[in-house]
């Protein structure tokens, strides 16, 4: 079994193969004051006995010697051989860049290398999506591409959902299963029991056209003799409505077909609102979730700004 020695390093966790040492022979071999010079220079790179003498200014014998002992010990181990001078030379190296004492205790199971890590709002808003074994636990909806619908729109929003699994890829591990659905075949295959997130508004997502009817903050979808109108989000708690293109709804409810399942929802009025709520879970998370006990029901609204006046939503606000 490798095993890895884990450091923390402010750019993240750094890892290196260590070689664990359970016998105090083994150890004895390995701590004289010789043997640990010739393990260092042959943890830089692999050297043949000859070399490593020169580079110690000692007796080839006496490195012969220790290299007897280090290999006997499992410490080292020939990497490559050559032939020099009529004979054959036999390149050594450590076999791993670190070594530890191991005891018999049991281990502890971590979820991921940097959950501990996590913002603990995140952690909480995002809890149920995590098993424990740190995988990633639900599905990733997105609208089709293909005009679909009662509004007969095209999906364009759905690629921001690259943007958020690779924030939570930081946390979780990958499933097995492919976890991205279209939201045609989450109604085709009758997925939506399960932990979904819902990228996309109710004009281009059918599941959070669905689920609308069930969050504190919905969409004003209105039939007419066209079909549907399509009016911005309404607030009943507060009575306000927000049509602004950057508008979106970052929600969190209990599955309406399994309750001990959840569903997020990120949905914009347009396409540009969706990325203000991805945006504003992915690097804006201290301003939009209040605290570390989030609710099962949880609705904010939000808009997103372009503070650099490039044209692309660079910044949030939470309206309320």
């Amino acid at each position: 079994m490798n095993k890895r020695l884990l450091e923390k390093h402010e750019e993240g966790y750094k890892v290196k193969k260590i070689e664990m040492i359970q016998n105090p022979k083994q150890l004895k071999m390995i701590l004289g004051d010789l043997s640990w010079k010739i393990l260092s220079t042959l943890s830089e790179k692999e050297r043949y006995p000859l070399e490593i003498a020169r580079k110690l200014g000692i007796h080839e014998q006496l490195v012969y010697y220790h290299i007897k002992k280090l290999v006997k010990a499992g410490a080292i181990t020939v990497k490559k051989e050559e032939k020099k001078k009529g004979g054959t030379a036999k390149y050594f190296k450590t076999v791993a860049p670190a070594f530890g004492i191991e005891f018999s205790q049991k281990y502890e199971l971590i979820q991921t290398l940097s959950f501990s890590n996590m913002n603990l709002n995140i952690q909480s808003f995002f809890k149920e999506f995590i098993n424990e074994k740190g995988v990633f636990n639900g599905k990733v909806v997105v609208g089709s591409p293909i005009p679909h619908g009662p509004f007969k729109t095209s999906a364009r929003d759905g690629h921001y959902a690259a943007h958020l699994t690779l924030f939570l890829g930081q946390f979780m591990k990958m499933p097995d299963e492919f976890s991205i659905k279209l939201d045609v075949d989450v109604k085709v295959e009758k997925e939506e029991k399960n932990n979904l997130i819902l990228v996309g508004g109710p004009g281009t997502n059918l599941l959070t056209q669905e689920v609308n009817k069930y969050v504190p903050i919905k969409f004003n979808m209105q039939s007419s003799r066209q079909g549907f109108m399509f009016g911005g989000l309404m607030s009943e708690k507060t009575g306000h409505s927000y049509t602004s293109d950057a508008i979106g709804l970052i929600a969190k409810i209990v599955n309406p077909w399994d309750e001990n399942k959840r569903i997020i929802v990120l949905a914009g009025n347009k396409a540009v609102g969706t990325k203000s709520c991805v945006l504003a879970l992915t690097k804006y998370h201290n301003k939009t979730l209040p605290n570390s006990k989030i609710a099962d029901t949880f609705a904010i609204v939000v808009q997103g700004f372009d503070l650099d006046g490039d044209g692309k939503v660079d910044s949030i606000d939470v309206k309320e």
